[in-house]
Protein backbone atom coordinates (compact mmCIF):
# COMPACT_ATOMS: atom_id res chain seq x y z
CA UNK A 1 0.00 0.00 0.00
CA UNK A 2 1.49 3.46 -0.94
CA UNK A 3 0.11 6.98 -0.45
CA UNK A 4 -0.02 9.23 -3.20
CA UNK A 5 -1.29 12.26 -4.72
CA UNK A 6 -4.21 11.38 -7.11
CA UNK A 7 -4.43 11.63 -10.87
CA UNK A 8 -6.84 12.92 -13.19
CA UNK A 9 -7.04 9.77 -14.42
CA UNK A 10 -8.70 8.76 -11.45
CA UNK A 11 -11.41 11.03 -10.61
CA UNK A 12 -14.00 8.73 -11.64
CA UNK A 13 -13.13 6.14 -9.18
CA UNK A 14 -12.98 8.60 -6.98
CA UNK A 15 -16.19 9.73 -7.51
CA UNK A 16 -17.30 6.42 -7.14
CA UNK A 17 -15.75 6.18 -3.74
CA UNK A 18 -17.10 9.48 -2.75
CA UNK A 19 -20.52 8.09 -3.68
CA UNK A 20 -19.91 4.85 -1.14
CA UNK A 21 -18.83 7.49 1.39
CA UNK A 22 -22.42 9.20 1.41
CA UNK A 23 -24.50 6.75 0.92
CA UNK A 24 -22.41 5.47 4.64
CA UNK A 25 -23.22 8.28 6.14
CA UNK A 26 -27.23 8.19 5.41
CA UNK A 27 -27.06 5.38 8.32
CA UNK A 28 -25.92 8.00 10.86
CA UNK A 29 -28.30 10.71 9.57
CA UNK A 30 -26.66 12.97 7.09
CA UNK A 31 -29.08 13.99 4.06
CA UNK A 32 -26.49 14.88 1.61
CA UNK A 33 -28.04 12.72 -1.30
CA UNK A 34 -25.06 10.21 -2.83
CA UNK A 35 -25.80 9.00 -6.21
CA UNK A 36 -27.78 12.41 -7.33
CA UNK A 37 -24.46 14.51 -6.57
CA UNK A 38 -22.28 12.42 -8.50
CA UNK A 39 -21.25 14.98 -11.11
CA UNK A 40 -20.54 17.60 -8.05
CA UNK A 41 -18.53 15.27 -6.42
CA UNK A 42 -16.44 14.31 -9.57
CA UNK A 43 -15.99 18.23 -9.81
CA UNK A 44 -14.57 18.52 -6.26
CA UNK A 45 -12.60 15.59 -7.11
CA UNK A 46 -10.69 17.28 -10.08
CA UNK A 47 -10.44 20.99 -8.31
CA UNK A 48 -8.73 18.73 -5.19
CA UNK A 49 -6.75 16.86 -7.53
CA UNK A 50 -5.41 19.95 -9.50
CA UNK A 51 -4.62 21.27 -6.31
CA UNK A 52 -3.01 18.94 -4.84
CA UNK A 53 -5.38 18.22 -1.89
CA UNK A 54 -6.17 14.96 -2.86
CA UNK A 55 -4.33 11.72 -1.45
CA UNK A 56 -5.06 8.23 -2.05
CA UNK A 57 -4.27 4.58 -0.83
CA UNK A 58 -3.22 2.84 -3.86
CA UNK A 59 -2.08 -0.87 -4.45
CA UNK A 60 -1.89 -3.52 -6.83
CA UNK A 61 -5.69 -3.88 -7.09
CA UNK A 62 -6.15 0.02 -7.26
CA UNK A 63 -7.32 2.51 -4.77
CA UNK A 64 -8.59 1.69 -1.44
CA UNK A 65 -9.18 5.08 -0.06
CA UNK A 66 -8.72 8.85 -0.63
CA UNK A 67 -8.54 12.03 1.98
CA UNK A 68 -9.87 15.38 0.72
CA UNK A 69 -8.63 18.26 2.18
CA UNK A 70 -7.30 21.77 1.61
CA UNK A 71 -6.26 25.68 3.15
CA UNK A 72 -9.58 26.71 5.15
CA UNK A 73 -10.41 30.02 3.22
CA UNK A 74 -12.44 33.09 4.17
CA UNK A 75 -12.22 36.73 4.61
CA UNK A 76 -12.22 36.95 8.78
CA UNK A 77 -8.89 37.23 10.48
CA UNK A 78 -7.96 34.43 13.01
CA UNK A 79 -5.31 33.73 14.98
CA UNK A 80 -4.18 30.30 13.64
CA UNK A 81 -3.87 28.66 10.07
CA UNK A 82 -6.61 26.07 9.74
CA UNK A 83 -6.24 23.13 7.07
CA UNK A 84 -9.61 21.41 6.35
CA UNK A 85 -9.75 17.71 5.87
CA UNK A 86 -12.83 17.74 3.96
CA UNK A 87 -13.55 13.84 3.13
CA UNK A 88 -11.12 10.34 4.37
CA UNK A 89 -12.87 7.72 3.56
CA UNK A 90 -11.73 3.61 3.36
CA UNK A 91 -13.58 0.74 1.21
CA UNK A 92 -14.98 -0.98 4.05
CA UNK A 93 -13.15 -4.66 2.91
CA UNK A 94 -10.08 -2.30 3.57
CA UNK A 95 -10.61 -0.73 6.92
CA UNK A 96 -8.39 -1.57 10.08
CA UNK A 97 -5.35 -2.09 8.23
CA UNK A 98 -4.26 1.23 9.19
CA UNK A 99 -5.18 3.15 5.74
CA UNK A 100 -7.23 5.56 7.34
CA UNK A 101 -4.35 6.89 10.03
CA UNK A 102 -1.69 6.84 6.98
CA UNK A 103 -4.29 8.52 4.58
CA UNK A 104 -5.09 11.19 7.66
CA UNK A 105 -1.52 12.18 8.31
CA UNK A 106 -0.12 12.03 5.25
CA UNK A 107 -2.95 15.21 5.20
CA UNK A 108 -2.04 16.97 7.85
CA UNK A 109 1.98 16.75 7.19
CA UNK A 110 1.18 18.55 3.55
CA UNK A 111 -1.21 20.99 5.22
CA UNK A 112 1.20 21.82 7.81
CA UNK A 113 3.84 22.31 5.30
CA UNK A 114 1.13 24.64 3.49
CA UNK A 115 1.34 26.90 6.82
CA UNK A 116 -1.74 25.07 8.51
CA UNK A 117 -1.13 25.37 12.31
CA UNK A 118 -4.61 22.94 13.28
CA UNK A 119 -6.41 20.91 11.20
CA UNK A 120 -10.23 20.71 11.34
CA UNK A 121 -12.92 17.86 10.07
CA UNK A 122 -16.29 17.37 10.38
CA UNK A 123 -17.99 13.91 11.55
CA UNK A 124 -21.75 12.92 12.25
CA UNK A 125 -22.63 12.79 15.64
CA UNK A 126 -24.31 9.59 15.33
CA UNK A 127 -20.94 7.97 13.96
CA UNK A 128 -18.82 6.85 16.61
CA UNK A 129 -16.75 4.65 14.80
CA UNK A 130 -15.61 7.66 12.95
CA UNK A 131 -15.71 9.82 15.72
CA UNK A 132 -13.76 7.22 17.90
CA UNK A 133 -11.25 6.90 15.17
CA UNK A 134 -10.81 10.81 15.07
CA UNK A 135 -10.55 10.90 19.04
CA UNK A 136 -7.90 8.50 18.92
CA UNK A 137 -5.85 10.24 16.34
CA UNK A 138 -5.91 13.52 18.95
CA UNK A 139 -9.16 15.16 17.41
CA UNK A 140 -10.99 17.50 20.06
CA UNK A 141 -14.11 18.82 19.68
CA UNK A 142 -13.88 22.28 18.79
CA UNK A 143 -17.53 23.49 17.47
CA UNK A 144 -20.70 21.79 17.80
CA UNK A 145 -23.47 22.21 14.99
CA UNK A 146 -26.99 21.69 16.34
CA UNK A 147 -30.16 21.21 13.94
CA UNK A 148 -33.48 21.14 14.22
CA UNK A 149 -36.21 20.41 11.79
CA UNK A 150 -38.91 23.09 10.72
CA UNK A 151 -42.71 23.05 9.81
CA UNK A 152 -45.63 21.52 10.86
CA UNK A 153 -45.12 18.17 13.37
CA UNK A 154 -44.75 17.00 17.34
CA UNK A 155 -41.28 18.44 17.56
CA UNK A 156 -42.10 21.97 16.68
CA UNK A 157 -41.67 24.40 19.56
CA UNK A 158 -44.54 26.82 20.19
CA UNK A 159 -43.00 29.99 20.74
CA UNK A 160 -46.07 31.32 21.59
CA UNK A 161 -46.50 29.67 23.95
CA UNK A 162 -47.58 31.32 27.79
CA UNK A 163 -48.62 34.80 25.71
Amino acid sequence: MRIERARMDDSDRLADLWVDLAAGQRAHGSSLRAEENRAVARDAVARHIVTGGLLVGRDEDGIQGFVMFAPETGSYEQDVERGVIRNLYVRPADRGNGLGGLLLAAAEEELAAEGADVASLEAMADNEDARQFYERAGYEEHRVELEKPLGAGENDTDSREGE
